[in-house]
């Protein structure tokens, strides 16, 4: 598959990979994807690494047109995909040929849907990602949305496209994002500048997902907290999934475009684990803080990490490269 055609962009699609994370420091935001886990195993999927460049989907899909024959998998949030008008499954490889088209319609479950293609979105790395961020100007497309018109490239495909197709998620390992599940968070580090009600109230809930949320942070609506003194902090390290509380008392959960430094009071830190199901709750959706303590955050992103790692195996992937 040489290029892609993007006939129409859909809301917000965007090319994006696993983030910058070695810039930080100097203040650049990660970006990347929202859901990691469901670009990942598209990736895997297609036969790339999990890394290589793929597209994000927000909530209504792009129509594609394929210039020549290849490999795609789609996976995430249910945008009911079709190809050539026919529906097709999700968390599957998918052969496509050159003429063929891609395109979107009701989102049924989630927000966010990964399509991948083998060989992966060739387009330039800037620093050392291809990951858009928009407020940036950095990565993907020129530092934007996919437009109409745009050709996104294709890389070469290290395998036979006959080898992946057909190949998909067994059901046990798909994420489900219909289902009702509390999201777990490291408590702190500054529980203690709330009251004790306060950290009661966050915890019991619930808090709905409000309309001021995007890839930068999601804004939530629920019980107010009260600070014992101020929201106010000498600023200090974010990063996605932490939760902050400003002088509102409303939380706000930072997501992949989020900054590096902030001064408003942190209730905690989602785990990595349960962030791609945030990624997944759209305006109106209802969330449910959970608390947990390290050594379970970490065993339940060691049982992830074993999952994502067995799905190489099972498809006699490449050795797999640690982000």
């Amino acid at each position: 598959m040489e290029y892609v055609t993007v006939k129409k962009p859909g809301m917000l699609t965007t090319v994006q990979d696993l983030g910058r994370h070695a810039y930080r420091a100097f203040g650049v935001s990660t970006s990347g994807a929202m859901d990691p886990l469901s670009f990942k195993m598209a990736n895997i999927l297609v036969g790339n690494d999990e890394n290589q460049a793929a597209l994000e989907v927000t909530l209504i899909g792009p129509r594609l047109q394929f210039n020549a024959s290849g490999v795609i998998a789609i996976t995430g949030g249910n945008l009911s995909p079709t190809l050539n008008g026919s529906k097709v499954s999700m968390w599957k490889a998918l052969r496509v040929e050159k003429g063929d088209e891609l395109n979107f319609g009701k989102c049924t479950d989630g927000i966010r849907a990964y399509i991948a293609f083998a060989g992966g979105i060739d387009v330039p790395k800037v620093m050392g990602s291809r990951s858009t961020y928009i407020r940036g100007h950095d990565g993907g497309m020129e530092g934007r949305a996919v437009a109409g018109g745009d050709l996104l490239p294709i890389g070469k495909s290290l395998f036979d496209f006959r080898d992946l197709s057909g190949r998909s998620i067994r059901t046990q390992d798909i994420p489900t994002f219909k289902e009702k599940r509390s999201i777990r968070f490291i408590l702190g580090p500054h529980d203690r500048e709330f009251t004790e009600s306060s950290l009661q109230a966050f915890m019991k809930g619930p808090y709905t997902v409000s309309n001021e949320s995007d890839r930068m942070g999601y804004r939530m609506q629920g019980p107010q907290l009260q600070h014992l003194s101020s929201a106010d902090i000498a600023s200090d390290f974010i990063t996605p999934g932490t939760i902050q509380v400003p002088g509102s008392g409303q939380p706000i959960i930072h997501m992949s475009d989020c900054g590096t430094s902030g001064g408003y009071t942190k209730m905690g830190v989602i785990i990595g684990v349960d962030l791609p199901y945030v990624a997944q709750k759209k305006p109106g959706d209802v969330i449910h803080f959970q608390p947990i303590d390290v050594k379970s955050a970490q065993m339940a992103w060691k049982k992830q990490e074993q999952l994502i790692a067995d799905l190489y195996l099972t498809n006699k992937l490449l050795p797999r490269k640690v982000i």
